[in-house]
């Protein structure tokens, strides 16, 4: 019989939480809990509020109610032990800065607004860029890089931090193949490190390959816990309801290659 976990053995734990814009709940009631040292997917229809879930775990939208606490404190806490990467569009592109300072950033939770980064932490944020395959790119403006090269950059900023928690809006939103296999390679090392990485998904097909936890999301919470338990055909259409059919449920619940095909590639 598994001993149940408790609050501070958690890496998150998620009581209670509601959400509301204009008096209209975003989230309700949500209970969530993820052990450390597991890939976590939050999954669910658009409108679900997984975005709005991160961002209340982490403070950056106000809760109606609800208890949050990371290892058993609060966010505000053990702050230093997160690392955050939103999602893509959410970022000015066009602000004026490279991708070595954009990684730096990282890092200025540590160092304070005053005391300027120097050679320890330029050479810190280099490594996090060659983690991702972007140390050639470290002055080039975040303009002029594609996607994918973006994404890996934010990837990097979050590296650098040194977490113990890690939290992604939509990582692999609009990043081609080549990039999604290194942004999974990078949180699968991490996770295998010990780190938990907790990550809005939106690719239903790749859930099973890619992640161990999962969450299914629709206002309120419909199923958590492993993959192999919550990854099922009831559980989907009580998420996504009549959209499962475009989302052609026979293929999602076909037994998973995908790790597979990219071996035999």
């Amino acid at each position: 019989m598994t001993t149940p976990l408790h609050e501070p053995d958690l890496a998150l734990h998620v009581e209670d939480l509601t959400v509301s814009y204009h008096s209209k709940p975003v989230l309700w009631d949500i209970d969530f809990d993820v052990p450390p040292g597991v890939m976590a997917a939050i999954v669910g229809p658009n409108g679900a509020g997984k975005s709005t879930l991160i961002k209340s775990v982490l403070g950056l939208v106000p809760t109606v109610a609800g208890h949050v606490t990371l290892f058993g404190r609060t966010y505000r806490r053990h702050r230093r032990r997160v690392g955050y990467v939103p999602q893509r569009s959410s970022v000015d592109w066009d602000f004026p800065t490279t991708a070595l300072d954009v990684v730096t950033m990282g890092l200025y939770g540590r160092l304070g607004w005053i005391r300027r980064p120097g050679r320890g932490e330029r050479r810190e944020a280099l490594q996090a860029l060659e983690m991702v395959g972007m140390q050639a790119f470290a002055d080039r403006q975040i303009s002029q890089l594609s996607g994918g090269q973006q994404q890996r950059v934010f990837l990097a900023r979050a590296l650098v931090q040194k977490a113990d928690v890690y939290f992604l809006d939509e990582p692999m939103a609009g990043v081609d193949a080549t990039t999604e296999r290194a942004i999974v390679d990078i949180l699968r090392r991490l996770r295998d490190d010990g780190k938990t990485v907790i990550v809005v998904h939106h690719d239903l097909q790749t859930v099973r390959s890619y992640f161990d936890w999962l969450m299914i999301l629709n206002v309120r919470v419909i199923a958590q816990g492993r993959v192999e338990d919550v990854y099922t055909a009831d559980n989907l259409r009580s998420a996504y309801g009549g959209q499962i059919a475009l989302l052609d449920e026979t293929a999602l619940m076909q037994p998973d290659t995908t790790d597979d095909k990219t071996a035999g590639a």
